[in-house]
């Protein structure tokens, strides 16, 4: 990057942290440290990153407390970088609006992946781009148009929610109480069988192949993603 980005990594292990440091230097960014919730809000307006750190042990604050507070106070992607690898522990921090989970112990190139992910993430939503395109299908959030190959899709209301929510977050795990909220209403937050019906209608108008979907990836026990990559073709 010509521009250094700026990090902030919350983290109360040293060793964790200045592993985090280093790699992240080595990929060219400004990386400031945090080993406590305190430390960290009171950081937070005086270095304004771009993309925080988040590990969810903290000594002072159970991290799941500070993602909301995080979110609201900071124009940041938050990634979450826990040992909790139950699935609870990632729907509860995708919901309380976490944009991406990572569990420890992690590869280093998964992690920057994460991170330059989260970088274009944030550029998209301060940028304007409302144009979403994945192997033939394009998702005009504008003019709230979908096309296949060039020809217009008829989606229903919801099958449009649903796909435009995940299209304003390309390749960024929602989870299903997310979704349903959004698109449904709190009162059916829990009725993921509304949320598969849906999502199966729109497999079926828009991937190369339904039964092995490329688009629209379900992350098992979690929720969806819309994956910005070329389809993959079951035709020759």
């Amino acid at each position: 990057m010509s521009i250094p980005s700026k990090l902030l990594v919350i983290e109360d292990d040293a060793a964790i942290r200045r592993l985090l440091r280093v790699t992240l230097e080595r990929a060219g960014h400004v990386v400031a440290e945090a080993s406590s919730a305190r430390e960290a809000m009171s950081l937070l307006p005086i270095e304004k990153p771009e993309v925080v750190l988040l590990d969810l042990g903290l000594p002072d604050r159970d991290g799941l407390e500070l993602v909301q507070l995080i979110k609201s106070q900071a124009q940041a992607t938050l990634i979450v970088v826990s040992a909790r690898d139950a699935t609870e522990e990632k729907v509860a921090a995708l919901d309380l609006g976490a944009d991406d989970y990572l569990v420890k112990p992690f590869d280093s190139e998964e992690l920057l992946a994460r991170v330059r992910a989260g970088l274009r993430h944030r550029l998209d939503a301060q940028g304007a781009e409302h144009h979403v395109a994945a192997g033939d299908v394009l998702i005009d959030l504008d003019r709230r148009r979908v096309t296949r190959a060039g020809e217009e899709v008829h989606l229903a209301p919801k099958e449009y929610g649903v796909l435009a929510l995940l299209a304003a977050r390309p390749d960024r795990v929602l989870s299903h109480a997310q979704i349903l909220r959004d698109v449904w209403g709190p009162a059916q937050a829990d009725r993921v069988e509304y949320l598969r019906i849906v999502v199966r209608a729109l497999r079926q108008k828009l991937e190369a192949d339904p039964a092995r979907p490329a688009l629209i990836v379900n992350e098992l026990g979690v929720g969806y993603r819309l994956r910005p990559e070329p389809a993959v073709s079951s035709k020759p």
